[in-house]
């Protein structure tokens, strides 16, 4: 089966989500037989030059890149306030993008255009003119649920009108193009009921991201009690750990949340514990001035180094949707992550068994005290967690069910 993948941005590093599912996913459909050809937007915020690309980049017969300059840019907000348009949506529509797109759908004949998020649903109706091959919207979050969610979540006043307006917008283009593809591949059973009920109509399928679990070596966790005295300590302190990239709202908002609410107690009540944050585009106010025991690392180089080195993971995520690729990495090296509800939407791990569940500021405030006080449980909890992820989140089980679907359909 040939596969063009249609990408806003070149999937590498793997230091996100949007890069990680990309790619796992599409090395598992390489390894399958499929043959796979790339059309990525180079966008002035990721970059690459072309030389840099890694040689284990081979699961792709062809790559080709656009460049894209995506930034926001107050005068075109403001300009796109007099239109209907979704500001979100059409910072990505390139001309130059579409021509290359063009040039490729005239050289080569597909079975399957996969496009990698909603931002690419300006290009349906060029793929129509020039190409027969079946479109499927590979959907990684429902795009304007996170929107709405982060609107919910803002205080009243000018700020909150306008994501309101971005939402309701952006919400008005997913509705418009939702029955314009021909398949719908959501992340999550959740996210495909969601569009369901929302009008898609079109065959439509379930594909988790997956992880290559050999990228991701058993780690167990060993732990020595804090509370006792020991010399010469082999086995790690708990210590709590945050990495994401704090351009995206939800991450920063979330994170904003548990260091005015939660982290002053917690740091009251075991003030030798520490909180480790590293991701891409720190806030200043962050870097220069970080609370006590918070250590900021800023945007760092090795992911999985960084979660190994921290017994547990928080992730408060209030705005998101779609699956978190950093909860996954965390359960499949064996740590301990504690989540929100909507944290760990679409993951389906057991609460309490595989993973830890806090909704508001006592019950991140006690799950944590869980973690301290009964750390000699942690263990167990982690080797679950890494089971769990093998069971059900391994990239080529899950390739094999999205290519069985497309010959299907």
């Amino acid at each position: 089966m040939k596969i063009l993948q249609l990408c806003k941005k070149f999937p590498y590093p793997l230091k996100d989500g949007e890069s990680v599912a990309v790619t796992y996913l599409s090395r598992a459909l390489h390894q399958l037989g499929c043959q796979l050809d790339l059309l990525a937007m180079n966008t002035t915020k990721h970059y690459i030059q072309p030389d840099n690309i890694p040689k284990d980049f081979d699961h792709y017969r062809k790559i080709v890149l656009c460049d894209l300059d995506n930034r926001i840019k107050a005068k075109d907000a403001l300009l796109n306030l007099f239109t209907a348009d979704s500001y979100h949506v059409v910072r990505y529509i390139s001309k130059d993008y579409e021509e290359k797109l063009i040039q490729l759908l005239k050289t080569e004949d597909y079975d399957i255009i996969q496009l990698e998020t909603l931002y690419l649903a300006p290009y349906v109706s060029v793929i129509r003119q020039h190409s027969k091959a079946q479109i499927a919207m590979r959907s990684h979050n429902v795009e304007s649920e996170i929107w709405e969610r982060i609107a919910k979540n803002t205080q009243l006043g000018l700020k909150k009108w306008y994501v309101n307006l971005l939402a309701n917008r952006l919400r008005k283009f997913e509705l418009a193009q939702l029955n314009t593809y021909d398949m719908m591949i959501a992340i999550t059973e959740r996210d495909l009921k969601y569009f369901r009920n929302l009008g898609c109509d079109i065959a439509g399928h379930a594909a988790p991201i997956g992880l290559e679990m050999q990228d991701y070596p058993r780690q167990e966790l060993s732990l020595f009690d804090q509370n006792q005295s020991s010399q010469n300590p082999v086995m790690m302190p708990l210590s709590l750990c945050f990495i994401g990239s704090l351009d995206w709202m939800p991450n920063l908002e979330g994170l904003t949340w548990f260091l005015k609410e939660v982290w002053p107690e917690v740091y009251h009540k075991y003030p030798d514990l520490t909180l480790h944050i590293a991701g891409r585009n720190t806030p200043n106010w962050l870097m220069q001035k970080a609370p006590e025991n918070v250590m900021i690392h800023g945007e760092i180089e090795d992911a999985l180094s960084f979660i190994i080195d921290h017994p547990i993971m928080i992730v408060p995520l209030f705005s998101g949707s779609g699956m978190r690729v950093k909860i996954l990495e965390s359960m499949a090296l064996s740590r301990i992550t504690i989540t929100t509800s909507i944290g760990l939407e679409g993951i389906h791990a057991t609460p309490d068994k595989e993973v830890l569940i806090a909704d508001d500021k006592a019950a991140f405030i006690q799950q944590i005290q869980h973690c301290y006080e009964q750390q000699q449980i942690l263990p167990e909890m982690g080797k679950q967690a890494r089971d769990f992820i093998e069971q059900h989140f391994d990239n080529v089980r899950i390739g094999e069910k999205l290519l069985e679907f497309y010959k299907k359909n």
